[in-house]
């Protein structure tokens, strides 16, 4: 059983159940002496054969899972016929009765157990009466044994199933707080690629904004004076480090949300579109009834996505869906590019079409949703990302 704060109930238990029939078998030991020889042996060797087979339970652990409940049976069987053959020589052993009643409610089935239980209070006075004569007493101990017995086991199953409970509502648990830290560092991590992308803009863009106005400036003042090469070079070097500085802005930066993610979407496309060259569709729907880091999500999965179109598939026709219904929300973009196999560009890591496809699985991850990847070479590709209904809540 995995560990729960009942696991310590749960192991108190059988390290009692274990002490209680050690010491009943001290106690049918200490009455061979005052049996008869032939009694006595026959005593002696069902109480070893009781022992040996009562530890033989910590072989059932190797047994494979599948198989573990049939031989847990079969071996509370064996250690009930050898209980059978001890308590009618030894009467003390009829005590022994008690941790077998627990024994046969762990183990077998739910009606078969206390059936068991049932059988062996009726064996144990059979047994009673035929050492000590029929008596009141020798019907009322098992009786009440056995009722005790009942009433623990349901008990001890209530807590176990409470435990399994407690242990499931934990995972979950869990598994909504490794969500809220993921969203919340999701969070932090927009927030400080904005600000980077506001410190650039304000410092290095500008600077190389100056660096290449001045240069201008050199250049228009003195066309044909010495140096005139290096400084057209500069300029042309800071023109191209200004360009390179703000598509690393528009990449930290994703499209304003304040219009909703179906808005950001048709910004995206008519962004990533070449006159010419790539078309693409968008297509969502007005309204958008989703959480905002979900929404940021999505949009980071739909950049990621048309990046690789726009990069590496050299598609002529691109599509960005998204549609929500009641159940689930689905975005969906796909090109008609010269496609490629995933699993390759899965196995090959260190390529950038596979950084973006990871990026992308881990925010699906994130979110709890699927992902699906469809791609052939020279038959376009398309990425599909399935989210179960979450709506923002009102």
């Amino acid at each position: 059983m995995s560990h729960s704060a009942l696991t310590p109930v749960f192991v108190g238990l059988r390290v009692g159940l274990h002490a209680l029939i050690a010491a009943l078998l001290v106690l049918v030991v200490v009455r061979l002496p005052g049996l008869g020889q032939g009694a006595a042996l026959a005593g002696l060797i069902l109480v070893v054969l009781f022992a040996l087979v009562y530890v033989a339970s910590l072989f059932i652990r190797v047994v494979p899972p599948q198989s573990r409940r049939w031989a847990g049976i079969l071996w509370m069987c064996a250690l009930g016929l050898v209980w059978v053959g001890l308590v009618i020589v030894v009467p003390e052993a009829a005590y022994l009765a008690f941790p077998l009643f627990f024994l046969c409610l762990h183990l077998l089935p739910r009606w078969v157990g206390p059936v068991a239980v049932v059988l062996l209070t009726v064996v144990a006075i059979v047994a009673l009466s035929l050492h000590q004569g029929f008596s009141a007493g020798v019907v009322i101990g098992p009786v009440i044994g056995a009722a005790v017995a009942i009433l623990l086991g349901l008990g001890y199953r209530a807590l176990a199933r409470e435990a399994v409970e407690r242990e499931a509502l934990l995972t979950e648990l869990m598994a909504t707080r490794d969500r809220l830290a993921a969203t919340e560092r999701e969070q932090g991590a927009l927030a400080e690629r904005g600000r980077l992308a506001r410190d650039i803009h304000d410092t290095v863009a500008q600077g190389l904004s100056s660096i290449q106005l001045l240069l201008h400036a050199a250049e228009r003042a003195d066309p044909n004076g010495p140096g005139i090469e290096q400084i057209r070079l500069a300029r042309s070097t800071a023109a191209d480090s200004l360009a390179e500085t703000r598509h690393i802005i528009r990449e930290l930066t994703p499209p304003s949300l304040d219009g909703g993610l179906g808005e950001a979407l048709r910004r995206l496309g008519a962004a990533q579109a070449v006159p010419g060259s790539l078309r693409v569709d968008v297509e969502t729907p007005q309204a958008i009834d989703l959480p905002m880091d979900v929404q940021t999500a999505f949009l980071r999965i739909a950049q990621g996505a048309m990046a690789n179109v726009r990069t590496h598939s050299g598609a002529t026709h691109a599509r960005i869906l998204l549609r929500q219904g009641d159940d689930e929300t689905v975005l969906r973009i796909a090109d008609d590019g010269v496609g490629f196999d995933p699993g390759s560009v899965a196995a090959g890591a260190g390529g950038s079409d596979s950084f973006g496809l990871r990026a992308i699985a881990e925010r699906v991850a994130q979110l709890g949703g699927d992902l699906a990847v469809e791609s052939a070479p020279g038959e376009g590709a398309s990425v599909t990302v399935t989210l179960r209904a979450r709506k923002e809540a009102s």
